[in-house]
Protein backbone atom coordinates (compact mmCIF):
# COMPACT_ATOMS: atom_id res chain seq x y z
CA UNK A 1 0.00 0.00 0.00
CA UNK A 2 1.19 3.52 -0.70
CA UNK A 3 1.33 6.30 1.88
CA UNK A 4 -2.10 7.73 1.03
CA UNK A 5 -3.72 4.31 1.30
CA UNK A 6 -2.11 3.71 4.69
CA UNK A 7 -3.43 7.09 5.81
CA UNK A 8 -6.88 6.06 4.59
CA UNK A 9 -6.72 2.86 6.61
CA UNK A 10 -5.78 4.81 9.75
CA UNK A 11 -8.60 7.27 9.14
CA UNK A 12 -11.15 4.49 8.66
CA UNK A 13 -10.03 2.69 11.81
CA UNK A 14 -10.62 5.94 13.68
CA UNK A 15 -14.03 6.34 12.04
CA UNK A 16 -14.98 2.76 12.91
CA UNK A 17 -13.80 2.94 16.51
CA UNK A 18 -14.92 6.47 17.38
CA UNK A 19 -17.70 7.42 14.96
CA UNK A 20 -19.65 4.18 14.43
CA UNK A 21 -18.83 3.73 10.74
CA UNK A 22 -20.11 0.45 9.29
CA UNK A 23 -18.81 0.35 5.73
CA UNK A 24 -17.42 2.28 2.82
CA UNK A 25 -18.94 2.37 -0.63
CA UNK A 26 -18.23 2.74 -4.32
CA UNK A 27 -20.53 3.14 -7.30
CA UNK A 28 -20.37 1.61 -10.75
CA UNK A 29 -23.37 3.85 -11.45
CA UNK A 30 -22.98 7.61 -10.98
CA UNK A 31 -19.36 7.47 -9.76
CA UNK A 32 -18.27 5.30 -12.68
CA UNK A 33 -15.80 3.41 -10.48
CA UNK A 34 -13.39 1.07 -12.29
CA UNK A 35 -12.86 -2.46 -11.01
CA UNK A 36 -9.18 -1.77 -10.31
CA UNK A 37 -10.17 1.19 -8.11
CA UNK A 38 -12.78 -0.83 -6.24
CA UNK A 39 -10.27 -3.60 -5.56
CA UNK A 40 -7.92 -1.05 -3.96
CA UNK A 41 -10.83 0.31 -1.94
CA UNK A 42 -11.72 -3.23 -0.85
CA UNK A 43 -8.14 -3.71 0.41
CA UNK A 44 -8.34 -0.45 2.37
CA UNK A 45 -11.70 -1.50 3.82
CA UNK A 46 -10.46 -4.95 4.82
CA UNK A 47 -7.42 -3.55 6.63
CA UNK A 48 -9.70 -1.15 8.50
CA UNK A 49 -12.15 -3.90 9.46
CA UNK A 50 -15.02 -2.50 7.40
CA UNK A 51 -17.42 -3.88 4.80
CA UNK A 52 -17.66 -2.70 1.20
CA UNK A 53 -20.94 -1.58 -0.41
CA UNK A 54 -21.25 -1.42 -4.21
CA UNK A 55 -23.93 0.37 -6.22
CA UNK A 56 -24.43 -1.26 -9.61
CA UNK A 57 -25.48 0.42 -12.86
CA UNK A 58 -29.14 -0.60 -12.92
CA UNK A 59 -31.73 -3.20 -12.05
CA UNK A 60 -30.43 -5.74 -14.59
CA UNK A 61 -26.70 -4.89 -14.63
CA UNK A 62 -25.50 -8.50 -14.70
CA UNK A 63 -21.92 -7.59 -15.57
CA UNK A 64 -21.75 -5.33 -12.52
CA UNK A 65 -23.25 -8.04 -10.34
CA UNK A 66 -20.59 -10.52 -11.48
CA UNK A 67 -17.97 -7.92 -10.52
CA UNK A 68 -19.64 -7.51 -7.11
CA UNK A 69 -19.34 -11.27 -6.63
CA UNK A 70 -15.70 -11.29 -7.79
CA UNK A 71 -14.73 -8.39 -5.54
CA UNK A 72 -16.56 -9.81 -2.55
CA UNK A 73 -18.69 -6.85 -1.50
CA UNK A 74 -20.95 -7.30 1.49
CA UNK A 75 -23.85 -5.32 0.03
CA UNK A 76 -25.16 -4.54 -3.44
CA UNK A 77 -27.40 -1.54 -4.11
CA UNK A 78 -29.72 -1.17 -7.10
CA UNK A 79 -30.07 2.48 -8.15
CA UNK A 80 -33.07 4.34 -9.55
CA UNK A 81 -35.57 1.60 -8.76
CA UNK A 82 -38.81 3.31 -9.77
CA UNK A 83 -41.29 0.45 -10.18
CA UNK A 84 -42.21 -2.97 -8.89
CA UNK A 85 -41.05 -4.38 -12.22
CA UNK A 86 -37.59 -2.84 -11.83
CA UNK A 87 -37.32 -4.24 -8.31
CA UNK A 88 -38.37 -7.69 -9.53
CA UNK A 89 -35.69 -7.46 -12.24
CA UNK A 90 -33.05 -6.58 -9.65
CA UNK A 91 -33.96 -9.40 -7.30
CA UNK A 92 -34.03 -11.86 -10.21
CA UNK A 93 -30.60 -10.65 -11.36
CA UNK A 94 -29.13 -11.12 -7.89
CA UNK A 95 -30.66 -14.59 -7.75
CA UNK A 96 -29.10 -15.48 -11.13
CA UNK A 97 -25.66 -14.17 -10.18
CA UNK A 98 -25.23 -15.54 -6.68
CA UNK A 99 -25.64 -19.29 -6.06
CA UNK A 100 -27.91 -20.24 -3.18
CA UNK A 101 -25.14 -20.70 -0.63
CA UNK A 102 -23.65 -17.31 -1.56
CA UNK A 103 -26.92 -15.38 -1.70
CA UNK A 104 -27.19 -15.44 2.08
CA UNK A 105 -23.86 -13.59 2.26
CA UNK A 106 -24.83 -10.69 -0.01
CA UNK A 107 -27.20 -8.02 1.29
CA UNK A 108 -29.49 -6.53 -1.38
CA UNK A 109 -30.66 -2.93 -1.13
CA UNK A 110 -32.30 -0.37 -3.42
CA UNK A 111 -32.08 3.38 -3.77
CA UNK A 112 -35.45 5.11 -3.59
CA UNK A 113 -34.50 8.44 -5.12
CA UNK A 114 -37.32 9.81 -7.26
CA UNK A 115 -40.89 10.84 -6.64
CA UNK A 116 -41.97 8.15 -9.13
CA UNK A 117 -40.31 5.56 -6.88
CA UNK A 118 -42.20 6.96 -3.90
CA UNK A 119 -45.49 6.66 -5.77
CA UNK A 120 -44.68 3.06 -6.73
CA UNK A 121 -43.39 2.06 -3.29
CA UNK A 122 -46.55 0.27 -2.14
CA UNK A 123 -46.49 -1.87 -5.27
CA UNK A 124 -42.83 -2.70 -4.66
CA UNK A 125 -43.56 -3.82 -1.11
CA UNK A 126 -46.45 -5.98 -2.34
CA UNK A 127 -44.16 -8.18 -4.46
CA UNK A 128 -44.18 -11.85 -3.37
CA UNK A 129 -40.35 -11.85 -3.41
CA UNK A 130 -40.00 -8.74 -1.23
CA UNK A 131 -38.41 -10.93 1.44
CA UNK A 132 -35.30 -11.11 -0.78
CA UNK A 133 -34.74 -7.37 -0.27
CA UNK A 134 -32.81 -6.29 2.82
CA UNK A 135 -33.15 -2.53 2.85
CA UNK A 136 -33.73 0.82 1.16
CA UNK A 137 -31.77 4.05 0.95
CA UNK A 138 -33.49 7.36 0.26
CA UNK A 139 -31.31 9.51 -2.00
CA UNK A 140 -32.35 13.02 -1.10
CA UNK A 141 -30.55 14.98 -3.82
CA UNK A 142 -32.06 13.07 -6.74
CA UNK A 143 -35.40 12.99 -4.95
CA UNK A 144 -35.40 16.78 -4.78
CA UNK A 145 -34.50 17.02 -8.45
CA UNK A 146 -37.33 14.70 -9.44
CA UNK A 147 -39.74 16.89 -7.48
CA UNK A 148 -38.52 20.09 -9.09
CA UNK A 149 -37.21 21.41 -5.76
CA UNK A 150 -34.02 23.36 -5.15
CA UNK A 151 -31.12 21.91 -3.17
CA UNK A 152 -31.92 24.23 -0.23
CA UNK A 153 -35.08 22.18 0.41
CA UNK A 154 -33.06 19.08 1.30
CA UNK A 155 -33.70 19.37 5.05
CA UNK A 156 -37.27 20.60 4.69
CA UNK A 157 -40.27 19.25 6.58
CA UNK A 158 -41.71 18.07 3.26
CA UNK A 159 -38.77 15.74 2.61
CA UNK A 160 -38.67 14.69 6.27
CA UNK A 161 -42.34 13.68 6.23
CA UNK A 162 -41.85 11.79 2.97
CA UNK A 163 -38.88 9.92 4.45
CA UNK A 164 -40.90 9.05 7.56
CA UNK A 165 -43.73 7.69 5.43
CA UNK A 166 -41.46 5.54 3.27
CA UNK A 167 -39.44 4.23 6.20
CA UNK A 168 -42.55 3.34 8.20
CA UNK A 169 -43.83 1.30 5.25
CA UNK A 170 -40.43 -0.34 4.78
CA UNK A 171 -40.24 -1.27 8.47
CA UNK A 172 -43.61 -2.97 8.05
CA UNK A 173 -41.79 -5.39 5.74
CA UNK A 174 -38.81 -5.75 8.11
CA UNK A 175 -36.52 -3.75 5.83
CA UNK A 176 -33.59 -1.72 7.11
CA UNK A 177 -33.49 1.95 6.21
CA UNK A 178 -30.74 4.38 5.28
CA UNK A 179 -30.57 7.92 3.96
CA UNK A 180 -28.03 9.85 1.91
CA UNK A 181 -27.58 13.08 0.02
CA UNK A 182 -26.48 16.35 1.53
CA UNK A 183 -24.79 14.63 4.47
CA UNK A 184 -23.29 17.45 6.50
CA UNK A 185 -23.51 18.74 10.06
CA UNK A 186 -26.58 20.75 9.02
CA UNK A 187 -28.42 17.51 8.17
CA UNK A 188 -28.04 15.97 11.63
CA UNK A 189 -31.30 17.42 13.06
CA UNK A 190 -33.12 15.91 10.06
CA UNK A 191 -31.57 12.49 10.69
CA UNK A 192 -32.25 12.65 14.44
CA UNK A 193 -35.88 13.59 13.78
CA UNK A 194 -36.39 10.27 11.97
CA UNK A 195 -35.71 8.46 15.23
CA UNK A 196 -33.92 5.19 15.97
CA UNK A 197 -37.04 3.20 15.19
CA UNK A 198 -36.83 4.26 11.53
CA UNK A 199 -33.23 5.13 10.64
CA UNK A 200 -30.51 2.45 10.61
CA UNK A 201 -27.78 4.43 8.89
CA UNK A 202 -26.91 7.58 7.01
CA UNK A 203 -24.30 7.72 4.27
CA UNK A 204 -21.99 10.26 2.73
CA UNK A 205 -20.49 9.75 -0.72
CA UNK A 206 -18.10 7.09 0.59
CA UNK A 207 -18.93 6.30 4.23
CA UNK A 208 -21.88 4.63 6.03
CA UNK A 209 -22.61 5.64 9.64
CA UNK A 210 -24.58 3.32 11.93
CA UNK A 211 -27.54 4.77 13.84
CA UNK A 212 -28.44 5.74 16.47
CA UNK A 213 -24.85 5.71 17.79
CA UNK A 214 -23.51 7.88 14.94
CA UNK A 215 -25.98 10.63 15.82
CA UNK A 216 -24.35 11.42 19.16
CA UNK A 217 -22.24 14.43 20.16
CA UNK A 218 -19.34 13.49 17.87
CA UNK A 219 -21.47 13.19 14.74
CA UNK A 220 -20.36 16.44 13.09
CA UNK A 221 -16.71 15.53 13.59
CA UNK A 222 -17.33 12.09 12.11
CA UNK A 223 -18.88 13.63 9.00
CA UNK A 224 -15.91 15.99 8.65
CA UNK A 225 -13.53 13.04 8.91
CA UNK A 226 -15.53 11.17 6.26
CA UNK A 227 -15.01 14.14 3.95
CA UNK A 228 -11.31 13.92 4.70
CA UNK A 229 -11.33 10.24 3.78
CA UNK A 230 -12.99 10.95 0.44
CA UNK A 231 -10.43 13.68 -0.25
CA UNK A 232 -7.59 11.20 0.36
CA UNK A 233 -9.30 8.69 -1.91
CA UNK A 234 -9.58 11.23 -4.74
CA UNK A 235 -5.95 12.27 -4.31
CA UNK A 236 -4.91 8.63 -4.44
CA UNK A 237 -6.85 8.14 -7.69
CA UNK A 238 -5.31 11.24 -9.16
CA UNK A 239 -1.82 10.13 -8.17
CA UNK A 240 -2.35 6.66 -9.62
CA UNK A 241 -3.64 7.84 -12.99
CA UNK A 242 -1.05 10.62 -13.25
CA UNK A 243 1.66 7.97 -12.90
CA UNK A 244 -0.03 5.81 -15.56
CA UNK A 245 -0.34 8.79 -17.91
CA UNK A 246 3.35 9.58 -17.56
CA UNK A 247 4.75 6.04 -17.74
CA UNK A 248 5.43 6.19 -21.50
CA UNK A 249 6.74 9.78 -21.67
CA UNK A 250 10.36 8.78 -22.24
CA UNK A 251 9.52 6.20 -24.87
CA UNK A 252 7.25 8.66 -26.69
CA UNK A 253 10.10 11.19 -26.86
CA UNK A 254 12.47 8.52 -28.11
CA UNK A 255 10.00 7.26 -30.73
CA UNK A 256 9.26 10.79 -31.93
CA UNK A 257 13.00 11.40 -32.50
CA UNK A 258 13.45 8.03 -34.21
CA UNK A 259 10.38 8.49 -36.39
CA UNK A 260 11.55 11.96 -37.47
CA UNK A 261 15.05 10.68 -38.24
CA UNK A 262 13.67 7.73 -40.19
CA UNK A 263 11.40 10.01 -42.20
CA UNK A 264 14.28 12.34 -43.07
CA UNK A 265 16.52 9.40 -44.02
CA UNK A 266 13.82 7.99 -46.28
CA UNK A 267 13.45 11.19 -48.29
CA UNK A 268 14.80 10.84 -51.86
Amino acid sequence: MNLLERQMVDMLVDLRENHHVLAIKAEFESEGARVSEVLRLKEVALRAGLDLVLTIGGSEALYDLHEVRLIGAARVVGPMIESAYALRKLLSSVRRTFPGEERSQISTWINVETIDACHAFDCMLALPEIGELDGIVIGRVDLLGSMGLDRDAIDSIEILNLARELFAKAKGKSLRCGIGGGVAAQALPFFRALGPELLNHYESSKVLFGCPDALGPGAALGIAKAMGFELLWLKNKQQTYAALAAEDDKRICMMEARAEAAMQAAQP
